[in-house]
């Protein structure tokens, strides 16, 4: 007998237990024996733990990659700042999410090998290994490099990334071979041990399937034959998340545990990004008029209004298109799923509006003060108003600025902060986006690139309530901010800049002004806007906006899509110092984070297998060192 007592260490000190210590360290005369356990019982906290309690949901899910996928306004790992005590806890827990599955298969097949096989044992360890292969892609994704053999009473040594991704790939395609889906689910005293999918065999083949796609598409840039193989392989199966009741979803819970809500904590303002917002405005074409009540028709603005200027307030120094203004009212035209993700300031009788923090007055304080250089003041009222703020170092203008907090600003909906949603891990829009770039690259696949655009399209809006507009979005030709539009067929260019109007506030009058569409120079060079797969990254980082910002950070980084600001630099910012006064207009990925550095506690406990880690990474152990697939 190995382990079954699951201890909250890091990874790199079980990594250092050699056999005989590792079964000395779970030593425990209250613990249960082989025969006193089921390998669903491990299965179970696996997937419960990854779900993530508030101590980890907040550093990782929220401040580390919400804000590297640019679906919140925060600096912190977009600014190129990580926080070493943030990675050791994620460290510790995903070691104990995988050690669980890891132990789950080990009883499996020890209670096998004893005589004690159940039925669904089988299936049990086909679940359990592609479960663990979705927590090793998501380790990978953000360290690098990985041992591929842990927890398995050995010293692991490290693996390069591209081993650990053809590892697997290779788990995925032997798990979902030797499932058994003519065999009986298990009673229902057994099958709630399983969350996800109350070990419904077929919907776990899909998810493979569907996750194999994904991982494929990841390796596509720098791996192109591999990818291409194992894509349609997965594809064709016709056995992939289609629908929305195969969705790999979690049901949350109000509380203080691994379901209480990853989004959850009343602190985080989770304001609405510039990155978000760009892509948002105009796009779809659909009216304000058509998805507001008539008392917010007041405060639309017409479709060629940009807003206030405020020289003094708001920095221009950021590649932003909507850097330097104030919107004082509502856009004419916004994706429909902009409203029923964030609300409106001062909208409180929509369901969605958070009063979080609830210990504060600030969701209900919806004004702020600028202040001028002569230290004069004016109280901006920012009911039915729609505003995002790049994010960055603002400098003395971020100090003369009230109008950047909870009340002033669109914040992400009560719906995923109060803990009574379910966590998607893999939603049938991503199958669908996934499809259609696979198509548009030319490899076979069971619908066409357009077919599955649209397919994507349409199970968001489903999702997001919204499919009344879903005929009109698809075939809108408005360009939003970023230069983007919806319609899939619709690829001509819209010029290097269009003409708006602000207000000059000191005179009150309007003034035309050539807003620049942004130049995405990390992206074949800056030199498209509109092309297609442009149009299937914004459509999946908007799909998968807000329960998907690890996907969404991987795209940026795989692709350079979508489009991504410059954080504002009216100070430097010290851990992005590729930035400066003379280029920030341009996009460098020396500009965006890259990965998480491995925690202290590996590099102090294990220097030797920390050296090997970081050998394989082709680069040092830093947040702005590429992975393998992201080397673009």
């Amino acid at each position: 007998m190995k382990k079954y007592i699951i201890p909250t260490l890091a990874i790199c000190s079980l990594f250092l237990l050699g056999c005989n210590e590792f079964e000395e360290i779970n030593v425990d005369p209250l613990s249960p024996n082989i025969d006193q356990v089921e390998p669903e019982y491990f299965l179970n906290n696996s997937i419960l733990g990854a779900q993530q309690d508030p101590n980890v949901a907040e550093r990782v899910f929220v401040l580390y990659w919400k804000s590297a996928a640019r679906q919140q306004l925060t600096t912190s790992i977009a600014g190129g700042t990580d926080d070493d005590s943030y990675t050791v806890e994620y460290w510790r827990y995903i070691s104990e999410w995988l050690n669980n599955a890891n132990t789950a298969i080990q009883i499996a097949n020890e209670k096998k090998v004893k005589g004690q096989n159940k039925p669904y044992y089988d299936n049990l360890i086909q679940v359990s290994r592609i479960w663990r292969a979705y927590l090793m892609s998501e380790f990978s994704d953000n360290f690098g490099s990985e041992p591929i053999n842990a927890f398995q009473g050995t010293n692991p040594e490290f693996n390069s990334q591209k081993d650990v991704y053809y590892h697997i790939l290779d788990e995925l395609k032997d798990a979902v071979e030797k499932m058994d889906l003519n065999q009986a689910i298990p009673a229902d005293n057994i099958s709630r041990y399983d969350i996800a999918y109350k070990m419904d065999w077929n919907k776990w083949v899909k998810y493979a399937n569907s996750l194999r796609m994904r991982l494929a598409m990841r390796i596509s840039e720098v791996d192109p034959a591999k990818a291409k193989t194992e894509f349609e392989a997965a594809a064709n199966s016709n056995k992939f998340i289609s629908i929305s009741s195969e969705n790999f979803s979690i049901a949350e819970k109000p509380g203080w545990d691994a379901l209480t809500g990853v989004m959850s904590r009343e602190w985080n303002s989770q304001l609405l990004s510039a990155t978000l917002n760009n892509m948002y405005i105009g796009l779809g074409g659909v009216n304000s008029t058509d998805q507001l009540s008539t008392d917010k028709y007041g405060a639309i603005k017409d479709a060629d209004y940009i807003g206030v200027k405020y020289n003094d307030q708001f920095t221009t120094m950021t590649n932003d298109p909507s850097a330097g203004y104030w919107f004082d009212g509502l856009p004419n035209k916004i994706d429909p799923r902009a409203y029923k993700t964030f609300y409106i300031p001062g909208d409180f009788s929509n369901t969605i509006y958070s009063l979080y923090p609830t210990y504060t007055n600030d969701a209900k304080t919806n004004f702020g003060d600028l202040t001028f250089p002569n230290n004069s003041t004016v109280t901006v009222n920012a009911v039915n108003t729609w505003n995002a703020f790049a994010m960055g170092n603002w400098g003395v203008k971020g100090q003369r600025n009230g109008l950047r907090r909870i009340g002033r600003a669109p914040a992400l909906g009560q719906q995923y902060r109060g803990s009574t949603n379910s966590r998607i891990f893999f939603a049938s829009w991503e199958s669908y986006f996934l499809i259609a770039e696979a198509a548009l690259k030319g490899w076979a696949t069971p619908m066409n690139d357009m077919a599955a655009y649209n397919k994507g399209i349409q199970d968001s809006f489903a999702y997001n309530n919204v499919s009344q507009f879903y005929n009109q979005y698809i075939t809108s030709t408005d360009y939003n901010r970023d230069g983007t539009s919806a319609s899939y067929t619709h690829t001509t260019e819209p010029g290097s800049s269009h003409t708006m109007k602000y207000k000059d506030p000191t005179t009150n009058t309007l003034i035309s002004v050539q807003i620049k569409y942004p130049d995405n120079t990390v992206y074949k060079n800056g030199s498209v806007k509109n092309d297609k797969l442009t149009k299937i990254i914004t459509q999946k980082y908007l799909a998968n906006t807000p329960w998907l910002p690890l996907e969404s950070w991987s795209d940026q980084r795989r692709l350079g899509l979508p489009f991504f600001e410059n954080p504002a630099i009216e100070t430097p910012l010290v851990n992005l110092p590729n930035i400066t006064s003379g280029n920030y207009m341009t996009n460098s990925i020396k500009n965006f984070p890259q990965r998480l550095r491995y925690p202290s506690t590996f590099r102090n406990s294990d220097p030797n297998g920390y050296t090997k880690a970081v050998q394989l990474l082709g680069g040092t152990d830093e947040v702005l060192t590429p992975l393998w697939w992201a080397k673009h």
